[in-house]
């Protein structure tokens, strides 16, 4: 049972044993949270559900009471039906909480969700982070706390730790939908490449083309699963031959972090890196934009490979990368979303199918 169904079920058991009476004041959502040890946007949550089966109504300026006249109390049953505000509304809203979108990653996305949100007549809200963890966690809040939106679709911000606020909505069972990346370890529905398998693919075909001293250059991974799988299916790969190296601390191309000082700097490192390490032959960049600073550092004298390489439609090189089915996961994760706002039980972990593209554009 949910966390605000637990709290419902208390509710309606009072109203059954008469504690609680027609017109009697039930606890405010402040003194629900504390005696459940929740959140206020769950205790919210159960007294807009024991609401709208007619148990309570809620006074402005006075707070919540027992209802003067009860509907049949042996008719009522646990759970309780309906979900907050959506009575009120012919369809459904669901919100996309994104970093930000462009053509190397995230456009095709969120034209994906914004399309499938169109097929299931659910109309969507677009909240852009910008790569902050702050303002995500602002963007979950408010759009819980308002009752907006009926389900998030989240594309999580890399991150020294789990963002506390959309950690909070999914273990108090509020309907979320994770995109690109998942959260070890917590029990949320998330959509998005096998960059383990991905990962392992690029680099075997690295291995193969001959090269044996390999690179790979990423931000720091913790907490960002992405990044985190990427690495560990190119560790993987080598299983005995070649040899692989790690640079895992560049940080210009985090979102909100790009800035022409921090440019300069990662490729000061990596530049440093090169001179530190002249045997390796390739670099595997876990992202088009770090592939192109690399580019940039290392003069062309390496073979680069990476994530997401739009090439010339954005007016910069191609590499060799894996291709993510963007669209596919932007459709996939709208269906989970509607199927869990159904009631339906939805796979915790949803992998969409990748390739290897080489710079031609082949697959």
């Amino acid at each position: 049972m949910l966390l605000y169904e637990e709290i419902c079920a208390r509710v309606l058991e009072q109203i059954r044993r008469g504690t609680l009476g027609p017109g009697d004041r039930v606890p405010s959502e402040m003194e629900l949270a504390g005696e459940f040890n929740v959140s206020r946007i769950t205790s919210k949550r159960a007294l807009e559900v024991l609401r709208e089966a007619g148990l309570v109504e809620r006074i402005r300026g006075k707070g919540t009471f027992v209802v003067q006249q009860l509907p049949d109390l042996s008719e009522v049953t646990m759970p309780l039906r309906g979900r907050v505000a959506a009575p009120r509304r012919a369809a459904r809203t669901i919100a996309l909480v994104v970093p930000d979108v462009s053509d190397s990653y995230g456009l095709d996305l969120m034209n994906a969700i914004e399309e499938r949100c169109a097929d299931h007549e659910t109309h969507l809200i677009v909240r852009r982070t910008h790569g902050r963890q702050a303002d995500e966690e602002k963007a979950v809040d408010s759009l819980v706390a308002t009752g907006e939106v009926d389900g998030l679709i989240v594309f999580p911000v890399h991150g020294d730790f789990y963002n506390a606020s959309l950690l909070r909505q999914v273990l108090d069972g509020y309907p979320v939908v994770l995109v690109d990346r998942h959260l070890a370890g917590i029990p949320v529905a998330a959509v998005h490449t096998d960059n383990v398998a991905a990962a392992r693919a690029l680099t075997e075909r690295l291995l193969e083309q001959g090269h044996e001293h390999i690179a790979f250059l990423s931000p720091p991974p913790v907490n960002t699963s992405s990044i985190e799988d990427r690495l560990e299916g190119f560790r993987s790969a080598f299983a005995g031959r070649g040899r692989p190296y790690e640079l895992t601390d560049l940080r210009s191309t985090m979102p909100g972090s790009t800035t022409p000082e921090a440019i300069r700097a990662d490729v000061g490192v990596i530049r440093a890196f090169r001179e530190r390490f002249p045997q390796v032959t390739a670099y595997f960049a876990c992202e088009y934009n770090l592939a192109r600073m690399a580019d940039r550092a290392l003069g062309g004298d390496q073979v680069i490979v990476c994530f997401d390489s739009p090439g010339d439609s954005i007016g910069g090189p191609p590499y060799l990368h894996v291709r993510q089915n963007q669209r596919e996961m932007g459709r996939t994760a709208v269906d989970l979303l509607i199927a869990r706002l159904r009631g339906q039980t939805v796979p915790n972990l949803s992998y969409v199918p990748f390739e290897l593209v080489d710079a031609e554009g082949n697959g």
